[in-house]
């Protein structure tokens, strides 16, 4: 057999209103609200760089034109910076910039995450491709995309990231029947999106980090719209289900829900604890700090 397609290109689905972070994003989208020192969006693409992917098309709204500003080199910022020895407060994003070719597409409507990745299939093509959600931030040793990559060119078919979600939140995923292939390693046999705890087919919920066959594509534009006029992927990925393998792997890292305020805040003390020139005196602060009882 011929080997796999290479993968280059991931899509980020970056349209939404983040209206769990009103009123704040009125005027600033919830990808560019920071952890420590980087926007969120900004640790989804440097793992996707890292996972030695060279294409990022971000799925956009309109009139939000921040994240495409933010994604642009600035001569006159770089020209300022170098004159005080200063271009490493930056050195972050123009890695980012100079290493991934990014473009935008614009989805006029929010219809759900499977219209989103609908939405950037002419930029697409006939080639597979990696979606990677910016809410979910994954802190691993192994860039998380990296690591479905490589489950990827071992088998030629799609992969989707999980974990293992406690009963009382299992509603809050698509849940994927597994049949385990080796160990962290299942082929799907079914998908439920959002099932109650007693529906449920497994304790494995779909995270935001997917490598897929072009094949997903063909699925989507057959995938009839739920009750609330979406387009759902894991809809999509059970109707690919009928004409190829699907995998999924429970990937190494360690992972947060910055798409909402308290998975911000925990993200942030995360990555606070152990940020080389924060860390020392936020463990000072939060072992000092006399919390409230009751």
């Amino acid at each position: 057999m011929p080997p796999p397609i290479p993968v280059t290109t991931v899509v980020v689905p970056a349209a939404g209103w983040g209206t769990r972070f009103l009123p704040t994003t009125k005027a600033v989208p919830k990808e560019l609200l920071p952890i420590i020192d980087k926007p969120v969006i900004q640790y989804g693409l440097e793992e996707a760089f890292d996972s030695g992917l060279s294409r990022a098309i971000l799925v956009n709204s309109p009139g939000k034109t921040a994240l495409d500003d933010y994604f642009r080199h600035r001569p006159d910022l770089d020209d300022f910076l170098a004159t005080r020895g200063k271009l490493d407060l930056i050195s972050g994003v123009a890695r980012v910039i100079d290493g991934l070719e990014i473009s935008s597409v614009i989805q006029h409507e929010q219809l759900g995450l499977g219209h989103a990745v609908l939405t950037a299939a002419d930029a697409l093509g006939h080639e597979p491709f990696a979606v990677l959600l910016p809410d979910d931030v994954i802190r691993s040793n192994i860039p998380a995309l990296r690591q479905l990559l490589q489950v990827y060119n071992s088998q030629d078919d799609s992969v989707l990231a999980v974990q293992r979600v406690p009963k009382e939140r299992i509603s809050g995923y698509g849940v994927i029947e597994a049949e385990q292939v080796s160990p962290g390693l299942h082929r799907v046999k079914g998908l439920v999106e959002k099932p109650g705890p007693d529906e449920a087919p497994s304790d494995l919920g779909i995270v935001g980090r997917y490598v897929l066959t072009p094949g997903i594509l063909h699925a989507l534009a057959n995938t009839r719209p739920g009750a609330l006029g979406e387009i759902q992927l894991t809809d999509a990925i059970a109707n690919l289900l009928e004409s190829e393998p699907v995998y999924a792997l429970e990937f190494e890292g360690d992972r947060y829900d910055a798409g909402n305020p308290l998975g911000l805040i925990q993200a942030s003390l995360s990555m606070g604890l152990t940020h080389p020139d924060i860390g020392p005196a936020l463990r000072t602060f939060l072992a000092d700090l006399d919390l409230p009882t009751g």
